[in-house]
């Protein structure tokens, strides 16, 4: 079974990154291709898998079937646009967004399906470190954002912080140090840093995620914890830095269940499961 794996491979910290990783541990037959070389593709290969990289100038042939894309920014309007203009003629659209995959379903009668994004557990990892930061972020704020405005308010009362951007191997290493991993969605996205914060055995605290799946793959006060506005950020903060017995068992609980059920083998396992039912057992070779 011959697969055509289309992304731009131009940073390793992305999610086709991670996928590619473990197509490769599993032994899977790939090649793959750029985006922008899409036109050359050649007709022969069992599946055409694409993956969101963020740029849509470039989309396969449509006679290239059996095809499915996982979609990735469906929570940003301008993407997401975009996305739908692309994603009509492929079989199956995976979407990294719950409330992407029933707008697309809704709007293209498209068969689509949520598969959230998740953690690499060999480059997430939890490191034997002490507690060094009373707050840890690496990424950006976004301009005029909630994320930017609540970075700015923790920076200053927390300044023993790490919050910035970082490469990505040495993510594991702030991560691991902090006392309180910090997050912010820009669109009531479930982010890739959800995931990373509790595979390096930090405790999570995000803001509240409303409707699109949150619920379903975490428990919160189990395995993180998550506040509603800038007051409640600030007092959660306050809590849980003077109370490390229950912070450390909740940075614990999220651990756990992140590795055992949220890595990005579980994403594959559950995608190439699905092509297989979805095409009558044609790819029953795919089966995870």
């Amino acid at each position: 079974m011959k697969i055509a794996l289309i992304y731009n491979k131009e940073t390793e910290a992305t999610t086709a990154c991670y996928i590619e990783r473990v197509m490769k541990k599993l032994g899977m037959d790939y090649v793959h291709f750029w985006a922008q070389d899409s036109s050359r593709i050649p007709q022969g290969f069992d599946l055409y898998f694409r993956i969101d990289h963020g740029d849509y100038k470039y989309d396969i042939p449509h006679s290239l079937r059996p095809a499915v894309f996982y979609a990735i920014d469906t929570h940003l309007e301008k993407p997401y646009r975009k996305i739908k203009k692309q994603a009509g003629h492929y079989d199956i659209i995976f979407c990294v967004h719950r409330d992407g995959a029933r707008r697309l379903r809704k709007e293209i009668k498209a068969d689509t399906q949520w598969i959230p994004v998740a953690c690499d557990p060999e480059i997430h990892r939890k490191l034997d470190l002490p507690k060094t930061y009373d707050i840890g972020f690496v990424g950006r704020g976004g301009k005029k954002s909630a994320r930017e405005r609540r970075l700015r308010i923790l920076k200053e009362k927390y300044p023993n912080s790490f919050i910035g951007a970082l490469d990505f191997k040495k993510m594991s290493e702030v991560y691991s140090a902090s006392k309180i991993g910090f997050n912010s969605s820009l669109r009531n996205d479930i982010n890739m840093r959800v995931f990373e914060i509790m595979a390096c055995g930090c405790f999570l605290l995000t803001d509240c995620i409303k409707d699109n799946g949150f619920d379903d793959l975490f428990e919160a006060g189990k395995h993180l914890v998550t506040y509603r506005d800038d007051k409640e950020l600030l007092r959660l903060a306050d809590y849980y830095l003077k109370n490390e017995e229950e912070r450390e068992r909740i940075a614990k609980q999220g651990y756990e269940w992140v590795v055992q059920n949220h890595t990005y083998f579980h994403r594959v396992q559950k995608m190439f499961n699905y092509i297989a039912f979805k095409f009558c057992g044609k790819f029953n070779s795919l089966r995870i």
